[in-house]
């Protein structure tokens, strides 16, 4: 990896995955209880939802090089590319750039995970504490 670094992709796993436990949202369930009705409130996907938004901000504020590394390094771990094959990834990443960076990598179940999957595989660890690093 040369445009991207190891804490900048643990912090976006950390928020993808918090953007994959969201659902959809819920109209008051038959029987509901009011003083709990809010509680389930984080869980649920809005339009103006922060984790969204700072997930997509990650990914936007990215120079395009590193975007192009983020989206190999997404293949690698979903098991598109091998990790001996990242130039290759990442030059076709940057082939077949056609649309958001942000929008494709958000689109992709599981991004969390194969983000880790690829960092592991390219002889990273993931930092769960990135978010104090950054």
């Amino acid at each position: 990896m040369e445009a991207l670094s190891v804490a900048v992709v643990s912090y976006i796993i950390i928020k993808a995955r918090e953007f994959d436990a969201k659902v959809e949202p819920v109209n008051e369930a038959p029987g509901s209880d009011e003083a709990d009705d809010g509680e389930g409130i984080i869980l649920e996907d809005f339009a103006d939802d922060p984790t969204y938004q700072e997930l997509r901000e990650a990914i936007e504020d990215l120079d395009e090089d590193a975007g192009y590394e983020l989206v190999a390094m997404m293949w690698i771990g979903r098991g598109t590319y091998d990790a001996e094959d990242w130039e290759e990834a990442v030059e076709t990443a940057r082939e077949e750039a056609i649309n958001s960076t942000a929008d494709y990598l958000i689109g992709t179940p599981q991004l969390g995970d194969f983000l880790e999957e690829g960092l592991v595989a390219m002889g990273y660890e993931f930092d769960p504490d990135a978010l104090r690093h950054l």
